[in-house]
């Protein structure tokens, strides 16, 4: 009988430590906020880089396009302040010519710019990293759950001690 309480007694004590091991076992979280890792990622990268100097090789053009077409505005007034009709009615017609070509060529340099941002935004590669860096992130450093900062308007509030955007966007190389 002595062994048997014995026995109880310890079973007792074992169940209470193991259960006040387990109570002190808090699922640890932590939050990114996936907009500033975007940000940071696609401000650094190649394809940005390239839809960067494109769209500024565009703009060179439109501007320089639209200086000649200041300059044979500026023409075309000469022309017909000395009555010279002819030559302003050839520039008028020139002029029309180098707008309509201009407008046509501003528009589809922005349906190319924008097909290029699409394409950016949604990289497959980027959410790739991200998700694998994040899983690396979490596993070393014990986290359950990773939760994203844009995608749940349920986190009314949290510590800056959970908040791991900078380590990701460190890990990511950014």
């Amino acid at each position: 009988m002595k062994v048997n309480k014995k026995l109880f007694v310890l079973a007792l004590v074992f169940i209470f430590a193991a259960a006040g091991a387990f109570a002190q076992q808090i699922t640890k979280f932590g939050v990114v906020d996936t907009s500033k890792v975007y940000s940071a990622y696609f401000r650094n990268s190649a394809p940005v880089r390239n839809y960067e100097k494109k769209k500024s090789e565009f703009q060179e053009e439109i501007e320089k396009r639209t200086q000649e077409l200041k300059n044979l505005q500026q023409k075309k007034l000469e022309y017909e302040k000395n009555g010279n009709d002819s030559q302003a009615l050839r520039l008028e017609a020139e002029i029309t010519k180098k707008t309509d070509y201009l407008t046509e060529y501003t528009n589809a340099k922005n349906v190319e710019l924008e097909s290029m941002l699409k394409s950016l935004e949604s990289s497959d590669d980027f959410y790739k990293k991200l998700y694998n860096t994040l899983g690396q992130i979490a596993e070393s450093g014990g986290y359950s759950m990773i939760l994203s900062l844009q995608a749940s308007n349920s986190i009314l509030w949290y510590s800056n001690s959970v908040d791991i955007t900078d380590q990701v966007i460190q890990k990511l190389g950014l």
